[in-house]
């Protein structure tokens, strides 16, 4: 009776084993297309040659001097355009890579991979493609984004992905079974009876409380019933 009840839950934890391995195949191959796209998208957006602005683009080495351009030459909605357009760049980096990238040091690995695309990238720009130049402030906003959907997004996406990619825990089946107490090892826990020699008195034991609650009396009644106990002998010696 007992394997034939075993085989059914042997059963289930098989399928749902396969299941998890499906969920996590799934997982990971979107991941994977989703960050191939994005390359795609970047590689458009980043390498294409732009031959009307290749005497107005200059290379850039000095951190924030894009930033104060963009705060003095540019209108408001260009410059928030300018910005935000690098940050949301490199978002995708954030939420993509912790999946693709192993548990361990996921965030520290994300941000040198994320910094190493976007400097290749730049690097290409402005050795390669016309009308663009490589901009060291383009680095940092592209990173900065991708740290930010890392920080709100990607790190809770990941690690439910890495918690789904462990191994589960044993079936309730293939658990080892505490081996059954004999007798004997009953005996011995049990404890021992201390026998009292005859006309000696024993202290009394607290009164326990109701079979109900299980619980000792309180300190108060117990002085309480001691003091009526000395009450009680008083008055028999005096009579």
């Amino acid at each position: 009776m007992d394997a034939a009840a075993a085989r059914p839950r042997s059963g289930t934890a098989r399928r749902k084993g396969w299941g998890r391995l499906l969920l996590r195949v799934s997982i990971l191959v979107l991941a994977f297309v989703a960050m191939v796209g994005f390359s795609v998208v970047l590689a458009k957006v980043t390498l294409t040659p732009s031959p009307a602005s290749e005497d107005l683009v200059k290379s850039n080495l000095h951190p924030g001097r894009s930033l104060r351009q963009y705060a003095e030459d540019y209108t408001f909605l260009a410059a928030c355009k300018q910005a935000g357009g690098n940050l949301v760049l490199g978002m995708p980096f954030g939420i993509l890579l912790p999946i693709l990238v192993p548990r361990r040091l996921r965030m520290l690995r994300m941000f040198v991979l994320t910094v190493g695309v976007i400097v290749l990238v730049e690097l290409v720009q402005g050795a390669i493609v016309r009308g663009r130049a490589f901009d060291v402030d383009d680095v940092i906003l592209n990173t900065a984004g991708a740290l930010l959907a890392y920080l709100f997004v990607g790190r809770r996406l990941s690690h439910r992905y890495h918690v789904l990619a462990e191994d589960p825990e044993p079936a309730p089946e293939d658990r080892p079974e505490p081996a059954p107490r004999t007798k004997a090892a009953s005996r011995a826990k049990a404890k021992p009876r201390t026998k009292t020699a005859p006309g000696t008195r024993t202290a009394p034991r607290p009164k326990a409380a109701t079979a109900r609650t299980g619980r000792s009396a309180s300190a108060w009644s117990r002085l309480r019933h001691g003091v009526r106990r000395k009450a009680a002998r008083g008055r028999s010696r005096k009579r």
